[in-house]
């Protein structure tokens, strides 16, 4: 037998191995002899590179190291779902449904709501070539090399696959994989992990994937993207999958109805403490991929589907101090400090206790036995007091009238909920908390800085607003240093800042100069004005200048721009510092005007299309993108303003019945290839 024919049948050999226990949960050699066959694989392919197969299951003990992650394109939205606690809104949910699909018959398929960190998976003719996080939902890291070293992924698919593929799913770490990796740790004297879900997602962001090989990442995909056949159900294409030899979790129903839905969100949240991973509810969806189209999205939300959250778990603790934290728009928010407590795998020493009137409301005092529980299951917060148990003499809290910072007297606004410190330019945190919203992923996104190093560059001197940043030198940083002591654990940490760290920053700075106008808006912090609405702004008035220049009445004209943002602009621009501040930034070369994109044509000049049905001469992204490319404007949802819709093949009844009922004219994808062929 020749060298190339043994390394391609081990090859073939390993990794239906590992297909078998990954995927289908059946062990068919033991650890030892894998072991060796593996070490047999690797020594082959060592001394004949030339015939390793480039998804080896060797590849998967990692090994590439990643200095900066890519940022990618998703091919279509990750969205978040709608999500609900309670029966009464998922049986609303169904009256939805059932009016979106014209008293057409539907059924819904139930999944498992895995608690892990969402993940794209990209194939080329069987072969996985890309693997990407959620990132901000239209774009998110490439993090390839990480998700090949996860055994149940498979690098090559079975069976009839299409040319083209993208898949979706959670991968997390099962519960008794991550109480082994604490035990580990405990034994070596190192810090324990926080919980499962953490620790997953921190995993997949290493840079050196040998790193995250060694840690036992896993992996349930539930959602088939990009395929070539939109009839396929939702349903079936979870059997699809399977065949494909990728992993699907076995929990799933097609359910006639939303009781039958019921019924299985309550089976589950029975069972879900006898599951080996953990779940957090459970995810309901219409199963026709067609009825899904016609149904659409909210700006947000798909309408077609729905997650069941289950009632979270409460812990009792005793509140041992309160003390004060200020945000960067001056925002005073009160912290519990607790006797540590086990609340959902995680060690829980603070909660949130939101504002003055919340304390006053449940009248918490320190000292008092308490109820804490996980908002949405992330964010501690305290939901109860027990008053039966309060010492004699207790005393009310009072809320701090003074900035725990810098001791300037607090101000609370008329109609604000929140006690604020107006000491905006001299108060530490609101100084450091805005350049770390400056450099944050969605505004200038220099991910080599974090709020460690910024406190370092702040209190050395370096750093006392975002437009120091560009006067950086690896001169007056080289050396740097400071420990840091997380709030949170008690653990210090040293940050200093050696060669090659100094060297990422400075890269970091100057990549952040070509961030576009929208972007830079959204960095500098203007209150209410987020992502969308800085968007909606740049896009409008096109350059700074304009926007500065701009009244009230302009502002609050701007579509979904109220009175109470114009207002807010207009403060911003009207204190003298912040056009100190961006006149600095204009200097350093930051883009503070729209770079428009450049046409293939204006023949479609702000018409608003709607694409509804299934088409074969164009995929509905390539119609959206021409529509876009054109000059048009896509729309989700038929209205008088649409100008017209192209319609494919089994365009709902609903949609039709409406533009009908508007006078909308409906043409063919052939039509619109014409009337952009004639422009």
């Amino acid at each position: 037998m020749s060298t190339q024919v043994k390394i391609q049948e081990l090859t073939a050999e390993l990794k239906q191995h590992n297909y078998n226990y990954y995927v289908l949960a059946n062990t068919t050699i033991s650890d030892q002899s894998f072991d060796m066959k593996m070490k047999e694989l690797e020594k082959l392919e060592m001394a004949f590179p030339q015939f390793a197969d480039a998804n080896s299951p060797t590849k998967q003990v990692g090994g590439d190291i990643t200095k900066n992650f890519n940022t990618v394109p998703h091919s279509t939205r990750m969205l978040s779902l709608g999500n609900t606690y309670n029966k009464e809104e998922l049986l609303d949910f169904d009256v939805r449904v059932a009016k979106l699909n014209g008293g057409n018959a539907y059924q819904y398929t139930a999944e498992l709501k895995f608690d892990g960190f969402a993940i794209a998976l990209r194939y080329k003719e069987g072969k996985l070539v890309q693997a990407i996080t959620r990132g901000d939902g239209t774009q998110g890291d490439d993090v390839t090399s990480n998700v090949k070293t996860v055994k149940s992924i498979p690098h090559q698919l079975k069976g009839d696959f299409p040319e083209s593929m993208e898949v979706r799913g959670e991968m997390f770490i099962h519960k008794a994989a991550f109480v082994k990796m604490n035990k580990d740790r405990a034994a070596k004297g190192e810090d324990l992990y926080k919980n499962p879900r953490n620790t997953a997602a921190g995993t997949i962001k290493l840079q050196d994937s040998s790193e995250v090989a060694k840690r036992p990442l896993d992996a349930f995909l539930y959602q088939l993207v990009e395929h070539g056949n939109e009839e396929l159900s939702h349903w079936d294409s979870l059997s699809q999958m399977r065949q494909y030899g990728l992993p699907v979790n076995d929990a799933t129903k097609l359910c006639d109805g939303i009781e039958d839905v019921w019924g299985f969100i309550e089976y589950w949240d029975k069972e879900r403490k006898n599951l080996s991973f953990e779940i957090d509810g459970v995810v309901i969806k219409v199963n026709s991929r067609l009825q899904q189209e016609e149904m659409g999205f909210t700006s947000k939300f798909p309408r077609w589907a729905m997650s069941y959250k289950f009632e979270t778990e409460q812990a009792e603790s005793k509140l041992l101090s309160i003390t004060y934290q200020v945000g960067r728009t001056g925002a005073v928010t009160p912290v519990a400090n607790l006797e540590p407590m086990q609340l959902l795998g995680t060690t829980v020493k603070r909660a949130s206790l939101h504002n003055a009137d919340f304390i006053a409301q449940l009248d918490v005092r320190v000292g008092d036995t308490v109820f804490v529980e996980k908002g949405g299951e992330i964010i501690p917060k305290i939901v109860k007091v027990d008053t039966s148990a309060r010492e004699a003499g207790s005393l009310p809290t009072l809320f701090t009238i003074t900035c725990p910072e810098c001791e300037t007297i607090l101000e609370r606004p008329e109609g604000d909920v929140v006690y604020r410190c107006p000491n905006v330019d001299g108060c530490p945190p609101q100084i450091k908390g805005r350049i770390e919203h400056f450099i944050s992923r969605k505004a200038m996104d220099v991910d080599s800085l974090g709020e460690g190093k910024i406190d370092v560059l702040y209190q050395s001197g370096l750093v006392k607003r975002a437009a120091d940043l560009y006067a950086l030198t690896q001169e007056n940083m080289l050396g740097l240093s400071k420990a840091i002591i997380n709030e949170e654990s008690g653990d210090e940490r040293v940050v200093s800042f050696k060669e090659k760290t100094v060297e990422n920053i400075l890269d970091g700075v100057q990549k952040s100069k070509s961030q576009p106008f929208e972007q830079v808006l959204f960095a500098l912090g203007v209150r209410f004005v987020g992502e969308t609405v800085a968007k909606k702004l740049a896009f409008h008035f096109k350059n700074i200048d304009a926007l500065m220049a701009a009244d009230f009445e302009e502002l609050n004209g701007v579509s979904e721009i109220g009175s109470v943002i114009a207002k807010s602009v207009i403060d911003y621009f009207e204190i003298e510092a912040n056009r100190v501040e961006i006149d600095l930034l204009k200097a350093e070369g930051l883009i503070f005007e729209v770079v428009e994109k450049e046409l293939s044509s204006n023949a479609l000049d702000g018409a608003k299309i709607v694409v509804s049905g299934v088409f074969t001469r164009f995929s509905r992204n390539e119609l959206k993108s021409l529509i876009e490319d054109n000059g048009g404007k896509n729309v989700s949802s038929i209205s008088k303003s649409t100008s017209f819709i192209i319609a494919g093949d089994s365009m709902g009844p609903a949609k039709k019945e409406k533009a009908e009922k508007l006078g909308v004219r409906m043409i063919t994808e052939d039509e619109f290839a014409i009337m952009l062929e004639g422009s």
